[in-house]
């Protein structure tokens, strides 16, 4: 069995009120069920790492072969919890470490 390669991105997160994490993942899963499907979301494995009410940032894990899928869901959403949000990719990297880094 081959072992999945994985991407961690950082995110910047620009709304008036942030949202729960809870609801920040549901948004995020939702948005990649409706352009790719069930299957598409599968395959992303998308895994919330770190997420900050006061900075506005999060970081999330997501497979390799899935990075523009899930880049591509995330600039797709506009709406978090009911409030007009934008999500943006900041940073992308293969290690937790390197990503803090930067």
């Amino acid at each position: 069995m081959k072992r999945v390669k994985r991407r961690y991105l950082a995110l910047r997160i620009e709304t008036e009120q942030m949202p729960l994490e809870r609801e920040f993942v549901d948004a995020a899963w939702a948005s990649i069920a409706k352009l790719y499907g069930e299957y598409g979301a599968s395959q992303a494995g998308l895994v919330i790492i770190a997420y900050d009410v006061e900075e506005k940032t999060a970081v999330i894990r997501t497979a390799l072969s899935t990075l523009s899928l899930v880049r591509a869901s995330l600039a797709s959403i506009t709406l978090l919890a009911g409030v007009r949000a934008s999500v943006h990719v900041v940073a992308v990297s293969g290690t937790i470490k390197s990503l803090y880094e930067r």
